[in-house]
């Protein structure tokens, strides 16, 4: 009897915890699509803000310490890394002439998360009030403080060629 019920505890036990960790995945998916919907939706706030020329929106996407470069190819097509800032990219928005539209689309968004750090890769087309400029990718580093996402670096690149259309 002893040993019958020793063995039932064993099996419950074997087949319970595996339902609880499954749970316990399941629980922890459903967090991480939550957490990368709300990375995805702070980078379409970035973009609707620079196109409707509002810098007082897009400014609070970016943490205080938040920096910006940007990946190119010099006249010998040596790459080289320039320097840019936030402030900087700020003051173009709000300057942005009457009449001219900035309307950069990504064509894809790609999320890796651990804990509070996140890093969003994302391909992009940009036009100038509907015309093409350029292409390239955007990498944003990302961190998660007091419960909401800020953008603490941007790498971009930019390019005019190999931009097809997706």
């Amino acid at each position: 009897m002893i040993k019958a019920c020793a063995y039932s505890l064993l099996l419950l036990l074997f087949l319970g915890i595996p339902a609880v960790l499954f749970a316990q995945q399941q629980v922890d998916a459903e967090k991480e699509r939550e957490e990368k919907a709300a990375i995805e939706a702070l980078l379409q706030e970035l973009f609707a803000g620079m196109k409707a020329k509002d810098a007082k929106r897009v400014a609070p996407l970016f943490h205080a310490e938040a920096s910006m470069q940007t990946v190119g190819l010099d006249e010998m097509g040596a790459p080289y890394l320039g320097p840019g800032n936030v402030e900087a990219f700020l003051k173009r928005i709000a300057e942005t002439p009457e009449g001219t539209v900035l309307d950069e689309q990504l064509t894809d968004v790609m999320i890796r998360m651990d804990g509070p750090l996140a890093h969003a890769w994302t391909p992009y087309r940009f036009y100038v009030s509907g015309n093409f400029s350029h292409c390239g990718v955007n990498s944003f580093q990302l961190i998660k403080e007091a419960d909401r996402w800020q953008i603490v670096h941007v790498l971009d690149t930019r390019r005019t060629e190999n931009c097809e259309e997706k």
